[in-house]
């Protein structure tokens, strides 16, 4: 695997992403900006108001609270809920961030237990939190679900679990990490999706690309204690516009483009579902994102995908897992980085691909 990123990051042009993540995320964004401009300081100024009051409206919330992580955000955002209602327990899909890539730190930071929803294989419904028997403070879901390969529940299926909630008296927090890639398949807007969750987390690392940070978005008093957990948590950075400033800058940049990623990922997805032994997840996707699952050991498409990078210049991930059943797989995000390839270049890629993956079985 050593080799594959090796050769990966010596690679002229990508399939994945915005393109690599290097100073010129920075420079870019900060290139056309006046230096006299007065940086944020400890959460406060022109800049962080500015770029929270803006995304609160447009979500149609009362407020949002800016931070340097979305592992801060979430966790507090989860502790704020429990301790409106003093019930130390929520619920969420098995497949959730904060269950198995945050190191248990909800848990162990506040003593919360979760309530794995559902199974892995299929996506959180109604019925699985009228399932629920023991009391619970808040509700996560994540759109899209990532680690399934990003598939979304239909709009009128949220809407029922966020009717149900609010007769329930149970606080419903959205992982939005990728919510604006997901807008073009519902068709909806901003504000029409976070209407229904008493809370939202957005991300600006990842379809957006920008530096880091999230925001979190809620009523007036939610937010309020939010920016205490913040200072808590290290959160209050003394000015935190290095993040807000490239993030606003690609939020403008690529926000117009999802509709276009999200259109370029079901075609390469159609060619890729063409080789035999290949398959995406979901068949169709529903964002800019998804699965793709390949017949054969990590070693074998390994030492493929390092024969095409080789040949072609176009790197296409870096990171294969294996699954059980004598498969792998790996996650397929598009931004920027297809957009700069000609058609004629992707479909000879996926035309080497097909012939080295029948050539290495």
């Amino acid at each position: 695997m050593d080799d594959l990123k090796k050769v990966y990051v010596e690679c002229k042009q990508f399939i994945n992403g915005n393109g690599p993540r290097n100073i010129s995320i920075l420079t870019e964004a900060f290139e056309d900006l006046d230096t006299n401009i007065s940086s944020d300081m400890y959460g406060q100024g022109a800049w962080i108001d500015a770029f929270q009051e803006e995304l609160a409206r447009e979500a149609g919330k009362e407020a949002g609270v800016f931070f340097p992580s979305g592992t801060m955000a979430q966790q507090i955002a989860l502790r704020i809920a429990c301790d409106r209602k003093k019930i130390y327990s929520i619920a969420y899909h098995p497949l959730a961030h904060l269950e198995i890539h945050e190191q248990d730190g909800l848990k162990k930071l506040h003593q919360i237990k979760t309530i794995l929803l559902g199974d892995q294989e299929r996506l959180l419904t109604l019925q699985d939190i009228k399932s629920i028997e023991q009391p619970i403070s808040c509700i996560l879901i994540e759109l899209p679900q990532r680690e399934m390969g990003g598939y979304l529940p239909d709009y009128a299926d949220l809407v029922e679990i966020s009717k149900y909630c609010q007769e329930k008296g149970i606080h419903l927090h959205l992982d939005g990490a990728r919510l604006f890639e997901v807008l073009p398949y519902y068709k909806k807007t901003l504000q029409e999706i976070c209407v229904l969750f008493d809370s939202v987390y957005l991300s600006f690392y990842k379809g957006i690309g920008a530096v880091a940070g999230a925001v979190l978005l809620g009523n007036h008093n939610f937010c309020k204690e939010a920016k205490v957990w913040k200072r808590r948590y290290g959160g209050d950075l003394i000015s935190l516009y290095p993040y807000i400033i490239p993030a606003n800058y690609y939020m403008d940049r690529r926000r117009p483009l999802m509709e276009t990623y999200y259109e370029k990922a079901k075609d390469l997805a159609a060619l890729l579902n063409k080789i035999q032994g290949v398959a995406t997840y979901p068949q169709i996707p529903v964002s800019n994102m998804f699965h793709v699952s390949i017949e054969g050991s990590r070693e074998k498409l390994t030492e493929a995908l390092v024969k095409l990078y080789h040949s072609t210049g176009i790197g296409f991930t870096n990171n294969i897992k294996e699954k059980v059943g004598g498969q792998c797989f790996f996650e397929v995000s598009i931004g920027d980085a297809l957009l700069k390839l000609e058609d004629h270049e992707i479909d000879n890629f996926i035309k080497e691909f097909d012939e080295l993956l029948k050539n290495n079985k």
